[in-house]
This record gives structure tokens, sequence and C-alpha cells, in this order.
């Protein structure tokens, strides 16, 4: 710890931006990095257009590793945060407000959280259902089957399920035709499906159970009317099952959920 001081006092006056000071001892690192640099950025204190402290500079000042400051870089990279110029280091963006759309995970701490990614997928997923429908095709409804079967099968196994879930609404949105839609719901990632929350406060393994079976005829139905052809039928179907969820998270949040 010494020597990170030593080492921070060194540095240029104009290096020592609220940036350039050791990390508290975390698990995560990287995200530590990522979230004081963004803070510098968004608070104005790194400019458009200004180089970052070089890699020895930030591993010197923070007390981390080289891996943990690239793996930084490269997320603020991804966030539009950052530039990187081979040979030169990593600059400020010009525009570091036009950030990418994106949702953390780690973000989603609440279940009044979770009810707005829901509201979205309700947006995306329902108009994806109606394509998949009218668009269908032995071999873009087969992998529908496949994940229907497979939430059957993680229900007799007394399991939630939850990757499984997540694989039948993918597969919906790939049976579009359109690969935007698939993307879009794996950039939301698996915690759309946030069906744990609901088996807590359903108190016993039958109570459990029940809520599966009546989700997963809600899914059969769906799967019907996709392989019908029936797009009017996809497009209520899949807007009833995720109304009913959004539902049932509202009733969390009220603390008013029921076993029945």
């Amino acid at each position: 710890m010494t020597r990170r001081i030593e080492s921070l006092a060194a540095l240029p006056a104009g290096d020592k931006l609220g940036l350039m000071r050791p990390l508290r001892p975390v698990r995560n690192l990287s995200g530590e990095v990522v979230a004081r640099i963004a803070t510098e950025i968004r608070g104005g204190r790194l400019a458009p257009g200004s180089r970052l402290p070089t890699e020895h500079k930030l591993m010197a000042a923070m007390g981390v590793s080289r891996t943990v400051v690239r793996e930084a870089v490269a997320a603020l990279r991804a966030e539009g945060l950052v530039t990187t110029r081979q040979g030169s280091g990593a600059f400020v963006a010009a525009d570091a407000s036009r950030i990418p759309f994106r949702i953390d995970p780690e973000g989603l701490s609440s279940i009044a959280d979770v009810l707005e990614v829901m509201e979205l997928r309700l947006a995306i997923e329902v108009e994806a259902a109606a394509l998949a429908a009218e668009r269908v095709t032995p071999e873009r409804l087969a992998p529908i089957g496949r994940a229907l079967s497979a939430i059957e099968a993680a229900i007799r196994r007394g399991e939630g399920a939850v990757t499984e879930d997540f694989a039948f609404h993918r597969a919906i949105a790939e049976a579009t035709g359109n690969p935007r839609f698939a993307e879009f719901l794996e950039f939301l990632g698996r915690h759309v499906i946030p069906r744990q929350s609901i088996r807590v406060s359903i108190g016993t393994a039958r109570e459990q159970r029940h809520y599966l079976l009546r989700i997963q005829k809600e899914h059969r139905r769906i799967y019907e009317a996709i392989a019908g052809g029936e797009a009017v039928d996809a497009r209520k179907l899949m807007r009833i099952h995720l109304t009913r969820s959004l539902t049932r998270y509202r009733r969390l949040v009220e603390g008013k959920l029921s076993a029945g």
C-alpha cells in the first residue's frame, strides 16, 4: 500500500484527477475502474478528445493489474465513452454523450426495475410472435417446439425452467426471419425471465409447479398459433402472456401476490 501511495504522489499534478487514486479491495476491479473513469468523463473532468492516463499510470494509481485496466478500457470502448488508437493509447470519445443503449443486469435490483424491462419486452415480443406466425416454416418452427419440450422436461425435474423459458422466447424471435429481434432479446439478457423472484413468493413445491404449468399452457397456445400461421392470434396470445407476467410482478411490488 505504501508503494501505491508513493507512486500516486509521484504523478504530475495534472494527472491527479478523481480517478487517480487507489481502489478499495473489491471483487469486480475492472467494473470499479470503469465506473471511476466514466464518472470523470461524464463530469467533464476528462474532456472529449483528451488522452486517458497510460496503462502504467492507471495500474500504479489504482493498484490493479494490466489485465484489469485493459478490460476496463474495452468496456468503456463498448460503452462509446472512449476510443483507442494503436500505439497512442485511449482517448475520451469526441461525443461521449452518445452512449449506446444498454441495460445493466446488476442494476435490476428491484421488482420495479424488472417491470420496466418487462414492458420493453412486451412492446418487442408481441410483434415478434405475429411476424413468426406470418413467416413460419418447418425449419423456423422446429426450434420453438424443442424449446417448449425443454421447458416441460425442466418442470418435470422440479426446476424453474428459466433458461429454457428464455430459449423459447428467443426461438420465436429467430423465427421472425429478422435477426434484429433475436439480437435485441439476447442483448436484454436472461434477466428478462426473472421468475426466481416469483418462486420465492410462492410457498410450497406444489404451488410452484402449479404456477409453472400455468405459464407453460400460455407458451403452448402461442406455439400453436405460430404453427398455424395465425398472426392475429399469436400477437394476442403473446400480449396476454406478457401482460399477465406484468400483473404478477406488479402484485409483488404491492405485496399482494397470493399462492392462487
